[in-house]
């Protein structure tokens, strides 16, 4: 019965997030799109949600890496600029997936967009994606 509550608490959460990210987008929509403002708002938004060893990784590696929640030894590592989001199986880097929004929205918060997909809906994540595989190769010698 916790397990259910704390569930429910997650989703309610992660609702209010992203409704609160679909709100600044119509928000920049109905006013006019303001770069500065809104990179600053989202870099905001950003170091609230994500923990300081978080949010230090995405400043000195240039992507957060986010743990698959169905898959243990998955990672997504989601880039700060523009760019595929790299899926990891353990060391090895299996695929990229391109997943862009549909507006203009800042870098700050397209990560956190990645993230809470990622870590909300993971399948419905990766059913969105396109998926470029990487296929490795093995030489004989």
């Amino acid at each position: 019965m916790e397990a259910l509550i704390v569930l429910v608490a997650l989703a309610i959460g992660l609702a209010a997030l992203v409704l609160g990210l679909a709100l600044r987008v119509a928000a920049w929509t109905w006013r006019g799109f303001d770069a500065g403002r809104a990179h600053q708002r989202a870099e905001a938004l950003l170091r609230e949600v994500l923990t300081d060893a978080e949010y230090a990784q995405l400043g000195r590696c240039g992507y957060l890496e986010v743990r698959s929640p169905s898959r243990p030894t998955r990672t997504y590592r989601v880039p700060r600029r523009p760019g595929r989001v790299a899926v990891h199986e353990g060391d090895v880097e299996i695929e990229a997936l391109c997943v862009v929004p549909v507006g203009r929205l800042p870098p700050g918060d397209i990560v956190l967009a990645h993230k809470l997909m990622i870590e909300g809906n993971e399948q419905e994540y990766l059913r969105l994606a396109n998926h470029f595989r990487l296929w490795p190769v093995f030489w004989s010698a």
